[in-house]
Protein backbone atom coordinates (compact mmCIF):
# COMPACT_ATOMS: atom_id res chain seq x y z
CA UNK A 1 0.00 0.00 0.00
CA UNK A 2 1.36 3.41 -0.95
CA UNK A 3 1.59 6.33 1.43
CA UNK A 4 -1.20 8.06 -0.47
CA UNK A 5 -3.44 5.02 -0.18
CA UNK A 6 -2.81 4.96 3.58
CA UNK A 7 -3.71 8.63 3.86
CA UNK A 8 -6.88 8.10 1.82
CA UNK A 9 -7.94 5.27 4.15
CA UNK A 10 -7.35 7.47 7.19
CA UNK A 11 -9.31 10.32 5.65
CA UNK A 12 -12.29 8.03 5.18
CA UNK A 13 -12.38 7.48 8.95
CA UNK A 14 -12.60 11.19 9.80
CA UNK A 15 -15.73 12.73 11.24
CA UNK A 16 -17.48 15.41 9.20
CA UNK A 17 -15.91 18.10 11.42
CA UNK A 18 -12.42 16.63 11.07
CA UNK A 19 -12.85 16.33 7.32
CA UNK A 20 -13.93 19.98 7.12
CA UNK A 21 -10.80 21.01 9.04
CA UNK A 22 -8.63 18.92 6.73
CA UNK A 23 -10.26 20.45 3.65
CA UNK A 24 -9.53 23.97 4.92
CA UNK A 25 -5.92 23.01 5.68
CA UNK A 26 -5.40 21.45 2.23
CA UNK A 27 -6.94 24.44 0.44
CA UNK A 28 -4.83 26.91 2.42
CA UNK A 29 -1.68 24.92 1.68
CA UNK A 30 -2.60 24.81 -2.00
CA UNK A 31 -3.12 28.60 -2.13
CA UNK A 32 0.20 29.17 -0.34
CA UNK A 33 1.99 27.05 -2.94
CA UNK A 34 0.17 28.91 -5.74
CA UNK A 35 1.37 32.22 -4.26
CA UNK A 36 4.96 30.93 -4.09
CA UNK A 37 4.75 29.76 -7.72
CA UNK A 38 3.49 33.16 -8.87
CA UNK A 39 6.33 34.85 -6.97
CA UNK A 40 8.89 32.54 -8.60
CA UNK A 41 7.38 33.13 -12.03
CA UNK A 42 7.36 36.90 -11.52
CA UNK A 43 10.99 36.91 -10.38
CA UNK A 44 11.94 34.80 -13.40
CA UNK A 45 10.22 37.24 -15.76
CA UNK A 46 7.61 34.71 -16.86
CA UNK A 47 4.79 37.21 -16.25
CA UNK A 48 6.41 40.16 -18.00
CA UNK A 49 4.65 39.49 -21.31
CA UNK A 50 1.25 39.26 -19.62
CA UNK A 51 1.90 42.47 -17.71
CA UNK A 52 2.92 44.26 -20.91
CA UNK A 53 -0.21 43.02 -22.69
CA UNK A 54 -2.40 44.23 -19.82
CA UNK A 55 -0.71 47.63 -19.84
CA UNK A 56 -1.22 47.94 -23.59
CA UNK A 57 -4.89 46.94 -23.31
CA UNK A 58 -5.35 49.54 -20.59
CA UNK A 59 -3.57 52.18 -22.67
CA UNK A 60 -5.95 51.44 -25.54
CA UNK A 61 -8.95 51.76 -23.23
CA UNK A 62 -9.74 48.05 -23.23
CA UNK A 63 -9.77 47.57 -19.49
CA UNK A 64 -12.37 48.05 -16.80
CA UNK A 65 -12.14 48.81 -13.11
CA UNK A 66 -13.35 46.21 -10.72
Amino acid sequence: MTKLEQIEREIQTLSNEEFAELRVWVLERDWEEWDRQIERDAEAGKLDRLFAEAQEAHRQGNSTKF
